[in-house]
């Protein structure tokens, strides 16, 4: 009898469903469900890194999209669904009462954005990163950041913690606990309500709230009172053990089985990030460098831990034993935007027509402009890439810092800016727009030196994600500029799919994720080669790209 499982793979705009056949990999039915108050722009104040998402929208995407998937498979799918796992964003935190229920559910926060999910992007919190980094560095304390680069980031959960904390009393006044989103599903469909008994994600614990066996779980009490008053005693309302993405967190409640159609009996996996279990479905090995490109980028390497040791990786987001596979050393590094850097520009450049169209009242010519922005907003990117694949690369003295949203790694630091030089009157917009994709490539080159300078090899590099997928002229100008070839995940839907093989270990249909990697991995469809003369353009710009961001890093910031 063939046996399927789920991988839900939560994004920033959206949810998908994938269903797997657990023997062989293969993809049966999949549905999309975009999160609608999001898509509305509610409660984000994107000017002042403000992105919050409402529980609502997480249950709404996950029952359509599981249930639409259901509907598009083959008659008696569902009966033969053993299995069901999630990845999220992350660092993707929520306040919760003591039954394990977010503060927006509950009467008075409903439309309260600090009740609400504190998206990975939010940037509110810098102050309170740059804190935790002064008191981790302080004289006779212990230095609960060397297992995360050595700087917390804004984007992690303590410093969203603590910043909302400060910020909104009712929110302090009411929340028991807090719990990632990928914690948070899982607790959902198998009604785990106590906060203290979630099974907690070693990835996220790991990578953005400084869990380690080495501290006894996360920073001690004292440590965090020293930051803020306002977080003593949270610690002893969270956590003390981990685990890995293999794990079962419990059997689907019956509630939740009957509103999905699955049967009562299938599993529900331990949670991870989305990153993390991408890079189990594209098929990561040891030091082979794994970049899932999207919106911003996360790149992922795995080592066996007798390799790494001691050795501490200054400079990523953290190294973390099993946050990738239970038996090697996950590491993480990535770029704070990389796709919405050329969306930013292409919203940018349609400011215009759309600024103009909202100004006339003739509606033959309103409803005319509407057609032509919604056919420019689709095919802009796809003209841009054509018009600067013509241009050499190395033609212009355009030199972009891919910065726009701070940045990730090396050493994470959000209060950066991107920037745009050697501008002239010839400088048109697929020239920009070049030097735009050549900007967050060099950045890019910046992680893989990073791990290398840091003793860490990296034997080749996978990418997935939508950008990798869909913009050969993006992946092209990386491979040239890494100067090493690129592979393209199969799978449209990477990171489901490695949710599916947590699942479908996490079941026991296979006894080791590495063996249900095996079995289910969707393999390469495209390898990228770099271009031996773009390379040698690339070598000499990207030193001019470096001496960029040592000046907006030393000089134009302070």
């Amino acid at each position: 009898m063939k046996k399927f499982v789920i991988g839900v793979d939560f994004g920033t705009d959206s949810v998908r469903s994938l269903i797997v056949n657990a023997s062989n990999g293969e993809e049966i039915a999949s549905a999309v469900s975009y999160y609608e108050r999001w898509k509305s722009e509610k409660y984000c104040d994107p000017i002042n890194n403000k992105f919050r998402q409402h529980p609502l929208d997480y249950i709404e995407g996950l029952e359509i999209s599981i249930k639409n998937a259901i509907k598009s498979a083959p008659p008696g799918t569902a009966s033969n669904i053993v299995g069901l796992s999630v990845d999220t964003t992350g660092s993707t935190p929520v306040a919760v009462d003591e039954n394990c229920i977010p503060l927006a559910m509950k009467k008075g926060f409903e439309d309260n954005p600090n009740a609400m999910f504190i998206l990975w992007k939010d940037h509110t919190s810098v102050k309170e990163a740059e804190e935790i980094n002064i008191t981790s560095k302080s004289n006779g304390n212990i230095d609960y950041t060397k297992y995360i680069g050595g700087v917390y980031s804004s984007e992690w959960f303590w410093a969203k913690i603590l910043h909302t904390l400060r910020e909104d009393k009712d929110v302090r006044k009411n929340a028991y606990s807090w719990v990632e989103h990928c914690d948070w599903i899982p607790a959902l469909l198998t009604d785990n309500r106590d906060p203290k008994k979630l099974k907690r994600s070693r990835c996220a614990a790991g990578h953005k709230a400084m869990w380690h066996e080495e501290f006894k779980g996360l920073p001690d009490d004292d440590f965090l009172a020293s930051i803020d008053p306002l977080l003593k005693n949270i610690r002893e309302k969270l956590y003390y053990e981990t685990y890995t993405n293999d794990q079962k967190a419990g059997i689907i409640a019956p509630y939740w089985a009957d509103r999905l159609g699955l049967n009562k009996n299938t599993i529900i996996g331990v949670g991870a990030f989305d990153a993390h279990m991408g890079a189990v479905g594209g098929g990561i090995e040891p030091y082979v460098l794994c970049k899932i490109i999207g919106t911003s980028t996360c790149d992922i390497l795995v080592a066996p831990i007798k390799d790494i040791g001691n050795k501490l990786i200054k400079g990523i987001c953290g190294q973390v034993d099993g946050s990738v596979l239970p038996d090697m050393l996950g590491m993480e590094a990535g770029q704070s935007a990389y796709g919405d850097i050329y969306a930013w520009f292409k919203k940018l450049l349609l400011w215009p027509l759309e600024y103009s169209s909202k100004k006339t009242n003739k509606i033959d010519y309103v409803n005319f402009k509407q057609k032509i922005i919604q056919d420019i907003d689709t095919n802009i990117i796809p003209y841009l890439s054509i018009e600067a694949e013509k241009i050499p690369a190395g033609q212009t003295d355009i030199v972009s810092l891919d910065w726009m949203n701070g940045r990730r790694t090396p050493y994470a630091n959000q209060l950066l800016k991107g920037a745009i030089t050697g501008l002239n009157l010839g400088s048109d917009a697929p020239r920009i727009f070049r030097s735009l994709v050549e900007t967050t490539a060099f950045g890019a080159k910046k992680i893989v030196e990073r791990f290398i300078d840091e003793g860490v090899q990296i034997k080749s590099v996978i990418a997935m994600g939508g950008v990798a997928k869909k913009s050969p002229f993006v992946i092209q100008v990386l491979a040239d500029v890494l100067n090493m070839n690129i592979k393209i995940v199969t799978s449209e839907q990477a990171c489901a799919l490695g949710a599916a093989m947590c699942a479908a270990a996490a079941s026991g249909i296979y006894n080791s994720l590495s063996s249900a990697q095996k079995s289910m991995g969707s393999g390469f469809e495209k390898e990228y080669k770099p271009d031996s003369n773009n390379a040698a353009v690339y070598k000499k710009i990207y030193e001019k790209y470096s001496k960029l961001a040592e000046f907006i890093e030393n000089d134009f910031t302070k």
